[in-house]
């Protein structure tokens, strides 16, 4: 099977699995402690309005004009970006004034943006083949420029996560008492959502929309069952995210398999393995 790593693409997926892997481990630690993933799930699904007004602007304004063809997904990555840091804002302003309706308002953007996409791809000329990759992911497919692209969000990431990694921590642990202290817990929300987003875009292309709040939480949430220590909770987030993607791939070259869906059940199998581990253990003492 090593023997599929001499070929280019997969040796972009790999890397591309590893770098999301980053991101995941990191800012979906806090989602758990923070017990956003209804939010995350809110924003990865807006973000696909973003896809379909990407599309658009790249096939429809664009056409005739070479640029079009020169990186195609380019326009659908940016308007993702640009949909779901939008998405993760107004979120984030609606779960800290009125939290009555947080739900609902979660719920109405998180439908909005999934019609917007389909729209936007309706009034899309031409023939839509490889759209399905970013409701279920294509790693096979991530190409060198996306690999790049993958390389400047996780900086961003690690150099927010770094800079701001007290607060954050103090905020996911204990609200009212950051508060307290003067820390700006309303900005700091939204920064932590807007990380978010910028994940969910790197992680569209390997598991797809549909899947990547599995990818943001499942390696988080078994680390957290094991570490208390969020710093530690992070690193073996990252671990396990790389362990996952890795195993996801290799089933999908191995079987054929959809790779997205392989990097998930793979991801699922080992948190319920990891479930029955600590009931077993905890009975026993």
């Amino acid at each position: 099977m090593l023997e599929a790593f001499e070929m280019s693409f997969m040796r972009n997926a790999l890397a591309a699995g590893i770098l999301v892997s980053i991101a995941c481990g990191i800012i979906g630690s806090f989602v758990v402690v923070r017990r956003i993933v209804f939010i995350s799930g809110g924003i990865a699904h807006a973000a696909y309005g973003g896809v379909g007004l990407g599309y658009w602007l790249q096939y429809a304004v664009l056409a005739g004009t070479g640029a079009a063809a020169a990186r195609p997904g380019m326009w659908p990555l940016a308007g993702a970006l640009l949909f779901s840091l939008t998405a993760a804002v107004v979120m984030g302003f609606v779960t800290r004034r009125d939290r009555q309706r947080a739900d609902t308002v979660i719920g109405v953007l998180w439908a909005i943006g999934m019609a917007l996409g389909v729209v936007f791809i309706d009034l899309t000329p031409g023939y839509k083949a490889n759209l399905m990759s970013y409701l279920f992911g294509s790693i096979l497919a991530v190409s060198p420029w996306e690999i790049t692209a993958m390389v400047v969000l996780d900086i961003i990431v690690l150099l927010v996560v770094a800079l701001l990694y007290r607060p954050l921590q103090a905020v996911s642990f204990d609200e009212v008492f950051s508060e307290v202290r003067g820390l700006p817990v309303g900005a700091l929300h939204i920064t932590l959502l807007c990380l978010v987003a910028v994940s969910v875009v790197m992680m569209m292309r390997v598991v797809g929309l549909i899947m990547v709040i599995a990818l943001l939480t499942i390696p988080a949430a078994i680390s957290g069952m094991f570490n208390r220590r969020l710093s530690l909770m992070m690193v073996w987030a990252v671990v396990l995210g790389i362990l996952f993607t890795t195993a996801g791939l290799m089933a999908a070259w191995q079987w054929n398999l959809t790779s997205g869906a392989a990097v998930i059940l793979s991801a699922g199998v080992c948190y319920f393995l990891a479930l029955a581990w600590k009931k077993v253990k905890g009975e026993a003492h």
